[in-house]
């Protein structure tokens, strides 16, 4: 399984270049059971991303395009009245696939946006009293553009909440662009991408992603670094007992990444910004940039 993971892992680099932390933070966040929502201007490759992530991992894949006028049943899918035998039928939305892509999920309405909660918390969603089960492993990558750009709507922070990490892409090296331009179209190139791993293979890694070992000691540096993020005054509210539990599977599947069956604070360090940075606002009104971030959730409070 450490061999088709770390084959998965080259085959994604060599589709999205020059942006190994951000694959290895979408791959942490997948092991996590959590759901991604990656934050940038467009042309950065995170659709790219997506479809990169479902072809090496062999998931089912759909992508969304979120519009102002999308209605949740767009999404979930509608019960169809059939004459013929007298009854409704539930007819599935694009939502019933194991990796779905949001893409740019503010430009839709609040109601819309909402119908993501429950697919996203429970796995499941409910139409007309009827509960219906998602496939396994299930996954939401959700892209959205800055909230400068016209035509946009913020995210509830109850949405927010439900992703497990926020991420950016950023722009690409000099020397990653040059390759970009010189080489083979990334669309084609995902044409002839082999599935490194099947669904089988994920839900046995996300399993082994929940043993892997937390000691007491690690604990108490994550209570921590909580308690700091409430008593410290810099932030309006500290992170919440939820996002503890997402910096704790966070933290169990950096590590497993790392070839390790413990986790230890680096492993803390190196999750803790992309699950908090959504969480948290300035009590100054300031923007939360990673070196603030940094400062406040890594700096500041020791290693015990």
């Amino acid at each position: 399984m450490k061999n088709k993971l770390q084959t998965a892992i080259k085959s994604l680099n060599s589709i999205i270049l020059g942006k190994p932390d951000v694959i290895r933070q979408a791959l942490t966040c997948l092991l996590a059971q959590g759901h991604l929502l990656i934050e940038d201007l467009p042309g950065t490759g995170k659709t790219t991303l997506a479809h990169a992530l479902a072809k090496v991992l062999g998931m089912d894949y759909q992508r969304v395009q979120f519009t102002s006028d999308m209605l949740p049943a767009d999404i979930i899918g509608v019960s169809i009245f059939q004459q013929e035998q007298g009854d409704f039928r539930f007819h599935k939305g694009p939502l019933f696939n194991q990796l779905i892509l949001a893409d740019e999920v503010n430009r839709a309405t609040p109601k819309t946006q909402s119908a993501l909660l429950e697919a996203m918390e429970e796995q499941q969603v409910t139409v007309d009293g009827n509960t219906h089960n998602l496939p396994q492993p299930f996954f939401v990558l959700a892209t959205q553009n800055p909230s400068t750009q016209i035509g946009t709507f913020p995210l509830p922070e109850s949405q927010l909440d439900r992703f497990l990490m926020r991420v950016s892409m950023g722009q690409m090296s000099a020397q990653a662009e040059r390759a970009l331009l010189l080489g083979e179209s990334r669309r084609d190139m995902l044409k002839n991408v082999e599935p490194a791993l099947n669904s089988s293979d994920l839900l046995a890694l996300q399993k082994r992603t929940s043993e892997v070992q937390v000691s007491e000691a690690l604990v108490s540096y994550l209570q921590n670094i909580l308690q700091h993020s409430r008593d410290s005054g810099y932030f309006e509210q500290g992170l919440s007992p939820r996002a503890g539990l997402g910096v704790k599977r966070a933290a169990q599947a950096n590590a497993l990444l790392m070839g390790r069956d413990y986790v230890t604070p680096e492993d803390v360090q190196a999750v803790i910004l992309p699950v908090a940075n959504h969480r948290l606002l300035s009590s100054r009104h300031e923007v939360l940039s990673d070196e603030l971030l940094r400062e406040q959730l890594i700096n500041a409070v020791p290693i015990p």
